[in-house]
């Protein structure tokens, strides 16, 4: 009888020790949503009064700063073109390097059934094109 007031007991201060647990999580939860909201509504309402202070300024501007803002936005577009252009180069090579060194990259297997397919393929149309000249020849040949 004693065991089972300490299994109970035990089993009571689990439930009170998850339930506890499940309250501290539901609060902090609250909290940080709590902030996060209070925050975003001070962000919304300092974007509002900076828009309003900055709207005169850019009707006075806008003649100069739409087209340095295109020119920006060709600028940042190039240089990110230009890196990621040097990038892929840079792991192609990368990629050449370890196939033409034996080290068997992603993608060699492929690569080598595309050799094995185009070779075999131009060993068929030599043999077509030849075949075609003999033919060529001996129907001149008869022919003369």
């Amino acid at each position: 009888m004693a065991e089972y007031g300490q299994q109970y007991g035990g089993l009571q201060q689990q439930q009170y020790q998850q339930k506890s647990y499940q309250m501290v999580k539901a609060a902090t939860a609250a909290t940080a949503g709590g902030s996060m909201l209070v925050l975003s509504g001070l962000v919304l309402t300092g974007t509002v009064i900076a828009l309003t202070i900055a709207t005169p300024l850019l009707v006075i501007f806008s003649p100069v700063l739409i087209p340095a803002a295109i020119a920006v936005v060709l600028l940042i577009g190039g240089f990110l073109a230009s890196g990621g252009f040097g990038i892929a180069a840079l792991s192609v090579l990368s990629w050449i390097y370890g196939y033409v060194t034996g080290k068997h990259p992603p993608g060699a297997d492929q690569l080598e059934q595309a050799r094995m397919k185009l070779a075999s393929k131009a060993r068929e149309m030599k043999d077509k094109a030849e075949q075609f000249g003999q033919q060529h020849l001996s129907s001149t040949q008869q022919s003369s």
